[in-house]
């Protein structure tokens, strides 16, 4: 029985999807959601509400795996994730296994692969932090295609993160990051082995469902950072920098007014769901949900179109 993976944008209605798929074949659910990982952060993430009993954490009596374990003070990365969901794969032999999230690098690193890469170390991350505010993103981005032409070409120089991340690893290894990429990442997951839908949602449906929840969740999300910032818990966390938080933290400071910051959180919401199109457009063996209105996002009429397209490939 192959795996069922519901990817999409933010937004797309994928966790609601998974759970009705999960009721309909007995099965369980693994999130591939990079900010789901944190405890105290729900209303900002879209957790699905659930509560945590033997073991595991449930979602309307459904096994719920790879949600709200992770202090906010920690990282998560697509290895960490591979190694977690296989873990809970097989504890599960013969239930239907669905992935539903989409942070598009940690699908990928678990059905096609990923190249293993030296971990970061706190020497160079202290280096690297200490020339991004000596020189700014651009002086950074101008060291990097000093070092390595190609991935300077590939890495906007707004794009810090992977900048820095790009310089590590030359620093770490002596060669350009680029020279150390094997192409896996351009390879497609086989349909064989595991059964990808795509909720593809009309653009404009899809930004007024971004505002709808942007406007939803504003307010429970500035109520669960302040209680972390509350606690003593730096704005800089991981966990903080996360989509939206960094707009409640501002707005909570005084900084933002709440309609400032809800405008720029749509916004940023909008372009996240835009990067993610661009991602899952190229995984071409998917079926292709095409959502235009909310009458389209019929879960029992979509859940029997997904059994039969599984069971087809």
């Amino acid at each position: 029985m192959k795996p069922i993976v519901i990817c999409g944008p933010t937004a797309s209605g994928k966790t609601e999807l998974a759970l009705a798929l999960a009721k309909r074949t007995d099965g369980i659910i693994i999130s591939a959601d990079s900010r789901q990982v944190y405890t105290h952060l729900t209303a900002g993430t879209a957790k699905p509400q659930g509560v945590w009993q033997n073991g595991a954490y449930w979602v309307e009596g459904i096994p719920y795996h790879l949600v709200d374990f992770l202090n906010v003070t920690d990282t998560f990365n697509a290895g960490a994730f591979v190694a977690r969901a296989l873990e809970i794969t097989a504890q599960y032999p013969g239930r239907q296994i669905i992935f539903a999230g989409g942070t598009g690098m940690y699908l990928h690193a678990y059905f096609v692969g990923m190249d293993t890469l030296p971990a970061s170390t706190p020497q160079t991350r202290e280096l690297l932090t200490r020339l991004l505010e000596k020189e700014g993103k651009e002086g950074l981005h101008a060291r990097l295609a000093e070092k390595d032409p190609a991935s300077a070409a590939a890495i906007p120089a707004g794009n810090v993160q992977r900048t820095m991340r790009a310089l590590e690893l030359c620093l770490l290894t002596g060669k350009p990051a680029s020279q150390l990429r094997t192409g896996v990442f351009h390879t497609l997951p086989n349909p064989a082995q595991s059964a990808f839908v795509y909720l593809n949602w009309d653009r404009t449906a899809l930004n007024a469902r971004i505002q709808t929840r942007t406007e939803n969740i504003f307010d429970p999300m500035c109520a669960e950072t302040q209680t972390l910032l509350n606690q003593g818990t730096p704005a800089d966390v991981p966990a903080l920098k996360s989509l939206g938080y960094p707009q409640a933290v501002a707005y909570l400071q005084g900084q933002l007014t709440r309609t400032q910051a809800v405008e720029q959180i749509a916004l940023l919401t909008r372009q996240y769901a835009k990067r993610q199109r661009t991602w899952f457009n190229r995984y071409t063996q998917a079926l292709v949900l095409e959502l235009q209105t909310p009458q389209n996002f019929d879960l029992k009429n979509i859940t029997k179109d997904i059994l039969r397209f599984s069971a087809s490939i």
